[in-house]
């Protein structure tokens, strides 16, 4: 009697290539590799059956250091490319990498429509506010005021909100999550990894040599529970070191404003109370900047709809068994036809 033997575990170890991995000495990349390897083994996926595509910059090395299939493409155009991939193929898990100066630049228009095409797979954004590879110019996160050798004067530009971009785009699942927290990214990955349809993370990612501490003000281990919310659907929107803050609407106005549980009268009763599919709440909260709002993390929207590639495919068998087959020269000669004397 023969006992088929079970596939064996993979671990995170299984998804570590042999590259070495060049990223500067304390580098928020490396927190985020470690997180994903760790995520793909605790998913249970199978390596041959996985594709991480990159465009250019730091980020873009990923595929590098993961033992999966990948591709590192070219500047901005790696939604393009995973989209042709996962037409091609709709049974691959495709992970897409990206910083925000090659997603949010040059690539703002290729991921607009990965997004709004709701395209089957994961896309990561890095984002630390600056373009590194390039050495440190200011990138479309940026804030005003960033200098950099492009703006020694300090820049000038109105940064673009990843959040509220995607959420813009279309997007049906967004959230985000910040490269030291280990143990609140690998639930955000998994989450973007069962969603059926495009899953965006960005992920807060701390450049330690050309941009570091941009995100000290809501990352920083002394302040960051008065200054982060961790947003869970169906639980209040609380936070704080003594969770005795809560965010509600405003009286009378569709704005979000900060109140003291348990003063002038609030209770938990007033606190709003998260719908991760909620639109217009989800805007809101990806809109929140300290020092009047607490930044929000977590999954912020997820509300699936079809998928780009089940639809197309599905039209596509639809129109093969409607019709007979087709032959070349019949469809040449067909139509209107002119003679040019």
């Amino acid at each position: 009697m023969n006992i088929a033997t079970p596939p064996e575990k993979l671990t995170a170890k299984d998804f570590t290539s042999d590259q070495e991995v060049r990223w500067c000495p304390g580098c928020g990349d490396y927190a985020i590799l470690k997180s994903v390897r760790g995520t793909l083994a605790d998913l249970g996926v199978e390596r041959h059956n996985s594709v991480f595509i990159s465009g250019i910059g730091c980020a873009a090395r990923f595929p590098y250091y993961m033992e999966t299939y990948g591709f590192h493409t070219i500047h901005g155009r790696a939604p393009s490319i995973a989209t042709g991939l996962k037409i091609a193929n709709p049974e691959l898990d495709i992970w897409v990498i990206s910083g925000d100066g090659d997603a949010l630049s040059i690539g703002g228009n290729h991921l607009l429509h990965l997004l709004r095409r709701n395209v089957d797979l994961q896309f990561l954004l890095f984002n630390n506010e600056i373009y590194g590879l390039t050495k440190g110019q200011y990138s479309p996160t940026s804030r005003p005021g960033t200098r950099s050798p492009s703006t020694p004067l300090g820049s000038v530009d109105n940064p673009v909100n990843a959040a509220s971009f995607a959420l813009g785009s279309g997007a049906r699942f967004v959230a985000r999550s910040i490269d030291t927290l280990q143990k609140h990214m690998p639930p955000v990955l998994k989450r973007a990894h069962q969603h059926a349809g495009a899953s965006f993370v960005e992920i807060f990612q701390n450049c330690i040599v050309y941009n570091d501490g941009a995100f000290g003000h809501f990352t920083d281990r002394a302040i960051a529970s008065e200054h982060q919310i961790d947003v869970v659907h169906g639980e209040p929107l609380v936070f704080g070191k003594e969770r005795d803050k809560g965010l509600r609407l405003k009286p009378g106005t569709m704005e979000l404003e900060v109140v003291a549980i348990g003063e002038n009268g609030i209770s938990m009763d007033d606190v709003l109370v998260h719908d991760e599919t909620n639109r217009t709440l989800a805007s809101m909260l990806a809109a929140m900047e300290p020092p009047m709002f607490p930044v929000a993390i977590g999954v912020l929207y997820c509300n699936p709809g079809p998928s780009y590639v089940a639809s197309l495919r599905e039209q596509s068998r639809s129109v093969k068994n409607s019709t007979s087959e087709a032959k070349m020269n019949d469809l040449l000669r067909s139509g209107h036809t002119w003679r040019i004397d």
